[in-house]
């Protein structure tokens, strides 16, 4: 008798609140092994993420659509990026992750670069006409979709190396920007239902 793994976006909020994003992407990998999820049922969700990582660029421009350049220099929260500053960063953000997939899949155990997001969100690129950072995304987005979608089960487990966060796997990237382009998605249709945008 298969076991059934609890309902996945509830197991995800329990384990936000509990500790950082990393810990959580951390903490849903475990429970995958815990709950015994291998051979095709292991491919169903690896295959879900692929397709929730895959719709980010088109869920991001519905999440922008119409706005004008008040409301895209709008921080999303006190303290916080812009609209504007937002798309670009997951353009940003999603390139790095294709180099460090295509790394982990070619190297062994490569060292990945960090960069400092916030110092990146204030170069003048990230002033540009989102549609710009819209249009990369979308062409990261089929070549990573691509190499996700061409990977052997065994491949998930290649390990690299994040200077900041120890030694991880494919795996692990997998989750992580599977959550991320929804997370900054987030931002921008939650500050629309705010404003009333």
């Amino acid at each position: 008798m298969r076991q059934q793994l609890p309902d996945r976006d509830l197991t995800l909020v329990v384990l936000r609140e509990r500790g950082p994003v990393l810990e959580l992407i951390v903490s849903v990998l475990s429970a995958i092994e815990r709950f015994g999820v291998d051979g095709a049922d292991r491919r169903l969700l690896v295959d879900h993420e692929i397709d929730e990582i895959a719709s980010t660029p088109t869920k991001l421009r519905a999440a922008v659509k119409d706005l004008n350049d008040a409301q895209l220099d709008t921080p999303y929260r006190d303290g916080g990026w812009t609209v504007r500053q937002v798309v670009h960063h997951v353009a940003d953000s999603h390139m790095n992750a294709y180099i460090r997939l295509r790394l982990a899949l070619t190297e062994d155990k490569p060292t990945i670069k960090p960069y400092d997001e916030s110092r990146w969100a204030n170069l003048a690129d990230a002033k540009l006409p989102v549609g710009v950072s819209q249009t990369l995304l979308e062409c990261v987005h089929a070549r990573w979709d691509a190499v996700w979608r061409a990977m052997k089960s065994e491949e998930f487990s290649r390990a690299l190396i994040h200077p900041e966060h120890g030694v991880r796997n494919v795996d692990w990237l997998l989750f992580l920007y599977e959550w991320h382009g929804k997370h900054h998605t987030a931002h921008i249709t939650e500050l629309r239902k705010q404003r009333g945008w």
